[in-house]
């Protein structure tokens, strides 16, 4: 017997699709435009899985969820919305989702996720979590390596596991880890944050674990360390890959037997803590050169989250100006300003080896030097205005013919076949330059397929399979 599938979307076009697509994959299917509609059917029928938007008329894809939890536990839900944030993602998985599926999504990877569902059946999914959600300021993303860091940030607020966070220096490491901290069952706990890196080696220890009075010249006081400051929260240990390796056995022994002592001290002390670490560099190579103790990294190393640069995610960056220039102009205590789309083309073509915190300083700096409230291309900072863009395809320079945009080039393109009488235009056009274009994406990636898909906003499977037909 076959699996049966619900859909319920609002949009005509998501249902057709998606209906198609799994009936293609063997499954019976059933679509629904409203949650009300779902819930009557549900008094008689039972999916194997059911997939649902968030925002629908009538009743909501979480309050959906909401009641399906409540009355029929066992079938798995999964939620797809257009509004792909990190509440959204957070508030699913804390609803018991089994997955959270953004728009648009690769309708092959689609079809692979909701089999799983339908697989899974029986299987109860997260349980839900009491307690409302907060929201985090400054973690935005539409791309799909953002979209993963929110299901992952989803899931692990049912839970207490070490997380060490690894990507670029200013790609939101910390933003990410009080995101985790936020949604978490430790939400209105201590968070308490120590760079490992900024604090001399011979004071760490006592920063860490604290100190007792008199362990040492000038210890006149009883000193209570970070550990003991977060009791009960969350320590986020920035910079752990820069830990001196004299003191990385004290820290694997904290993790290890969950209790520490102060400086001088003799009686252990609980670590009721949960664990976040990050780091800009190469642990693996850390650990190979003998800089870093494995077992500590297996220790730290339990959920593993990769932050991409923002080079890598630049859909997001219209989003995260309008953010930061919103935000900005009310700390700084001056009037907002918004950026001309031609200046908005200039920051969406430099690379920002400083990732996000750059982009957040260029908006301040936007905000205070400036002229007017409408920022020109000429009014950015000199880094952007010199810098050669990365990719100069389609730009009004690369063309010889003076088209002044990459669309003229096409729009000649298409006419030149047009006059010569040319059959299948389109098929042969679109065919064009998605190679074209899957091409410039491998070129810039050295040739990682992973690495391009994620930067084009399309399916690894998508990709390989546009590959095969070429």
């Amino acid at each position: 017997m076959s699996k049966h599938i619900w859909v319920v979307d609002d949009d005509r076009s998501i249902r057709f699709v998606l209906s198609k697509a799994l009936k293609r994959a063997g499954f019976e299917v059933s679509t629904f435009e409203r949650g009300n509609d779902v819930l009557e059917a549900l008094e008689s029928h039972r999916p194997s899985a059911l997939v649902s938007d968030i925002r629908m008329p009538g009743i909501s894809g979480t309050e959906l969820l909401a009641t399906m939890k409540e009355r029929w536990p066992d079938i798995p839900v999964i939620i797809m919305t257009a509004f792909s944030d990190l509440d959204s993602a957070v508030s699913a998985f804390q609803g018991g989702a089994f997955e959270y599926l953004p728009k648009p999504f690769d309708i092959g990877e689609a079809v692979e996720l909701i089999s799983r569902a339908a697989a899974e059946g029986e299987k109860a999914t997260l349980s839900v979590t009491d307690g409302s959600v907060s929201s985090t300021s400054g973690l935005i993303g539409k791309a799909p390596a953002m979209q993963d860091v929110f299901r992952a940030i989803g899931r692990l607020s049912q839970s207490n596991a070490t997380v060490l966070l690894t990507g670029e220096s200013g790609s939101g490491k910390e933003v990410v880890a009080r995101a985790i901290k936020d949604h978490s069952q430790r939400a209105k706990a201590a968070y308490v944050a120590i760079n490992m890196a900024s604090i001399p080696r011979e004071l760490l220890e006592s920063e860490l674990y604290g100190h007792e009075k008199g362990a040492f010249t000038g210890a006149t006081t009883l000193h209570r360390g970070r550990f003991e400051q977060a009791k009960g929260g969350t320590i986020f240990l920035d910079e752990i890959g820069d830990m001196p390796m004299d003191l990385q056995t004290s820290l694997l022994r904290v993790l290890s037997d969950g209790y520490f002592y102060r400086v001088g001290g003799h009686e252990p002390i609980k670590a009721d803590v949960r664990v976040i670490a990050a780091t800009n560099q190469n642990m693996e190579e850390r650990v190979k050169e003998g800089l870093f103790r494995e077992d500590l990294y297996h220790r730290l190393n339990v959920i593993r989250l990769r932050l991409p640069p923002l080079r890598e995610r630049k859909e997001d960056i219209p989003r995260m100006v309008e953010y930061f220039l919103r935000t900005g102009a009310k700390e700084l205590g001056v009037e907002p300003k918004r950026l001309t789309k031609e200046a908005l083309d200039s920051l969406m073509a430099f690379d920002f080896p400083g990732n996000v915190r750059q982009l957040e300083n260029f908006c301040r700096w936007l905000l205070v030097m400036a002229p007017s409230s409408e920022i020109r291309p000429q009014d950015l900072p000199p880094e952007v205005q010199s810098a050669t863009p990365s990719v100069v395809a389609f730009s009004p320079a690369a063309s010889s013919e003076g088209d002044s945009t990459w669309r003229d080039a096409l729009r000649r393109e298409v006419t030149e076949r047009l006059a010569a009488s040319e059959e299948h235009i389109w098929d042969t056009v679109m065919e064009e330059v998605e190679q074209t274009v899957i091409e410039a994406a491998l070129d810039a990636t050295d040739g990682r397929r992973v690495e391009a898909a994620t930067r084009l906003g399309i399916g690894r499977n998508t990709l390989t399979r546009k590959l095969k037909q070429d």
